[in-house]
């Protein structure tokens, strides 16, 4: 059985994805499995062992529609579920399953504050797709697989031993996901020990700013590795705080110790930190009793409401003495 599985982003919303290949894979092991992304996320694929082949989706609808009709698939598992998707399915013309988005329902969480969303983890949802195959979830959480090539050695590069130090993953794609930058700066001041910053290109001058208060102390990495250098350092952090953004679900897939921070977001919407059935100390911290929260399944420039209580009301102390609690 040749399979295509199709998800074209993002970094955490793929990383979800890969207890589907594992156990489809594993319970399946004459499935020869494809799977169908953007090219900027062939690195959180390539070095995966249940996939048999990485297709890109980067040059356009048709020319992609023809590679992929001469690979003779026969299921597809759409686990994006968008127009892209929808004409692929329909131009291959092979059975198909196709992941339920529950647009509606989240629209109404975030429009009227209606919470209809089934209790569980789209990690579930994500497999549900699959159960006509008779696949069950094998309880071992999220793959993440780094090359050796890729591994950073922190005790080379900056003299800190592995699993004594705290990672802070201080970006994600929309501000409201994000603290503020003097609550950021004021967090680090108050977490014990070395920290070593994570985050993209975009982050590079936050993190800067914040390293600049201790540079003993504080190693700025934002915009200097790729995500799978990245992701070595958070699988040598002893613990990780992190917005709601996809190094959070790295780390879930590495068994870290996970403080989550969230802003607009809820994780009522099913993508918290996801350890399959390892017990693994973690903490949300999040603002409860908001009327406007969630304002938004993604996020925003900036607050709706201009008053960012979501963020602005977090508890920065609470956030430090817990890193202090679950990192030993």
């Amino acid at each position: 059985m040749r399979v295509l599985i199709i998800r074209f982003s993002s970094i955490g919303d793929i990383v979800l994805t890969t207890p589907v290949m594992r156990c489809l894979k594993l319970q399946y092991p004459a499935a020869e499995i494809h799977y169908l992304t953007k090219p900027a996320f062939l690195p959180i694929l390539e070095n995966n062992p249940y996939i048999f082949k990485v297709h890109l989706f980067k040059d356009g609808l048709k020319q992609t529609i023809k590679g992929l009709k001469r690979e003779k698939f026969d299921v597809v598992i759409d686990l994006h579920n968008n127009l892209r998707t929808f004409l692929i399915k329909i131009s291959l013309q092979k059975t198909t399953y196709s992941f339920a988005k529950l647009n509606f329902r989240k629209w109404l969480f975030t429009r009227w504050k209606i919470n209809t969303l089934p209790d569980i983890h789209i990690v579930d949802r994500y497999l549900a797709t699959v159960q006509t195959f008779g696949i069950i979830n094998d309880g071992k959480g999220l793959d993440y697989f780094i090359s050796p090539s890729e591994m950073i050695d922190p005790f080379a590069m900056w003299n800190i031993h592995p699993n004594s130090y705290t990672g802070v993953v201080i970006g994600a794609t929309h501000a409201t996901k994000r603290l503020t930058l003097p609550q950021l700066k004021e967090l680090v001041q108050k977490i014990e020990g070395k920290i070593i910053l994570l985050g993209g290109p975009s982050d590079t001058s936050d993190g800067e700013a914040i390293a600049s208060i201790d540079t003993e102390k504080i190693i700025n990495t934002c915009g200097k590795f790729t995500i799978n250098q990245s992701a070595s350092i958070v699988q040598q952090a002893s613990v990780i705080i992190t917005h709601d953004t996809g190094l959070m679900h790295i780390a879930a897939a590495l068994q870290k110790k996970i403080i989550s921070i969230w802003g607009n977001t809820v994780p009522s919407f099913g993508m918290y930190p996801y350890y399959g059935n390892n017990a693994m100390p973690q903490f949300i911290a999040e603002v409860k009793g908001l009327a406007c929260r969630p304002c938004s399944k993604i996020g925003f420039p900036s607050c709706p409401k201009k008053h960012f209580n979501c963020m602005n009301l977090q508890d920065v102390d609470k956030i430090s003495e817990t890193a202090k609690i679950i990192k030993n």
